[in-house]
């Protein structure tokens, strides 16, 4: 299709089968005949968009079509991010051409990204060789590639003016309990990566809620990751504002924050606890819980971030600390591969997503403000889960240590598997 990307038509009411691995960015990454233009082709089979680099105008100086990422944050207000980053760094150019505006990563993640390539492989021979530790090692790759994608989105942050184009980096998953740990990996991080458009993520465990206050109040800005109850979430609101008002810098603006708020995990858990139930009512609650919740969330968005209390900051050039949509991948099949983006777009949010997401996302996804729409029915839903037994705290407390324990398997996982191939580097070195 000469031109641009355009949004492809046909939707698919159904999830998207499994992409193979790297799909996102071979899709972007195509060939195609000139690289001066976009080329989109629907495979029959698949019917994922097969998207190649292009630069920013046509030939003939016409700019090219826009996306419904760029639709997306022009018209409603929502940066999209993309949830992955592995190396080649430079793979993210063309997600940011089609309207990416920022990265966030995990130890998952990088897990994946390093132990399935082999594109780490010659700077972690030099650290090995160097005398550094697995652990060492690790955090000097997972460095490289925070500061590499921060110069990619510099532009967007500087456009901005410090308000988008941020890339994540999570502090250790082992500092999950540990408050003073975790403020030190913070600003350790921040230091070493040494970036403006850095975010420090901090899980919203009960022991690291007062260390993401005090790490603001250092003026260090931070995307609280692993939010799953709106009790919760309140708490991570008043550390930000407890931390910029602790902070005494007479200028706030260039200490931002996310909320990280996950969202299809809890329909994961909450859909079980229902089948469970089984009965009629139940059954049809299904599929409902997470976006009634994040509904919810927002609302409470809207209250925290009015008043004195927040005008007093404002004056002092303090920004939102805006809410960031998080497990936006659809897990159950059944549901719409949309599910978690479409109902959830409204301004001063963010949407992060995965491959699967972000792909089905610009295939068919609607750019229509909803965040704010049907409130009442989200409370009904709410409400009727509580009647059914349903207990959002719990439900919250269980998802978060799921979360903590996942990305703590990934990163021993892949320390162990770091220091059984430095092991052998260091033997082949000594024969």
């Amino acid at each position: 299709m000469t031109g641009a990307i355009s949004k492809l038509a046909a939707p698919r009411p159904a999830a998207t089968a499994a992409l193979p691995p790297a799909s996102v960015r071979s899709a972007f990454l195509a060939s195609a005949p000139s690289p001066r233009r976009f080329h989109v082709s629907v495979s029959a089979r698949s019917r994922s968009p097969i998207i190649a680099m292009a630069s920013a105008k046509e030939g003939n100086g016409a700019p090219t079509k826009r996306t419904t990422l760029h639709d997306l944050y022009d018209l409603q207000g929502q940066s999209p991010w993309y949830d992955n980053l592995c190396r080649p760094v430079t793979d993210l150019l063309p997600l940011i051409a089609n309207g990416v505006r920022g990265v966030t990563s995990n130890p998952s993640i990088f897990q994946k990204a390093i132990s399935s390539s082999n594109a780490y492989d010659d700077q972690f021979k030099q650290l090995i060789l160097a005398g550094k530790d697995a652990e060492n090692a690790y955090w000097e790759l997972v460095i490289k590639d925070i500061q590499d994608a921060c110069k990619l989105f510099e532009p967007i942050y500087d456009q901005t003016d410090g308000a988008d184009g941020y890339v994540s980096v999570e502090v250790s998953p082992r500092l999950a309990n540990d408050t003073q740990g975790t403020v030190e990996a913070a600003k350790w991080l921040h230091k070493v990566v040494n970036r403006p458009n850095v975010y420090i993520k901090i899980p919203a465990t009960a022991e690291c809620v007062p260390s993401i206050k005090e790490v603001i109040a250092n003026g260090i800005s931070v995307n609280v990751t692993l939010i799953f109850s709106i009790a919760r979430y309140e708490a991570v609101i008043d550390a930000y504002l407890d931390g910029l008002e602790a902070s005494g810098l007479s200028d706030l603006s260039r200490v931002t924050s996310v909320a990280s708020f996950f969202v299809s995990r809890v329909d994961t858990l909450i859909d079980k606890l229902l089948e469970k139930i089984g009965t009629p009512e139940a059954l049809a609650l299904r599929g409902k819980a997470a976006v009634a919740q994040a509904k919810l969330a927002n609302q409470l968005y809207q209250k925290k971030f009015s008043g004195p209390r927040w005008e007093a900051l404002v004056k002092k050039g303090a920004k939102k600390q805006r809410l960031l949509w998080a497990s936006t991948s659809v897990k159950n099949p059944a549901y719409p591969d949309t599910l978690y983006v479409d109902p959830l777009i409204g301004p001063d949010t963010v949407s992060t997503m995965p491959d699967q997401a972000l792909l089905a996302f610009i295939d068919h996804g609607t750019v229509s403000r909803t965040i704010d729409a049907n409130v009442s029915d989200a409370e009904g839903v709410y409400s009727a889960l509580e009647k059914l037994g349903i207990d959002w705290d719990e439900v919250g407390k269980q998802l978060e240590l799921e979360g903590v324990d996942s990305f703590k398997k990934a990163f021993d996982s892949l320390l162990v598997s770091l220091e059984e191939k430095g092991n052998s580097l260091k033997k082949t070195v000594s024969l």
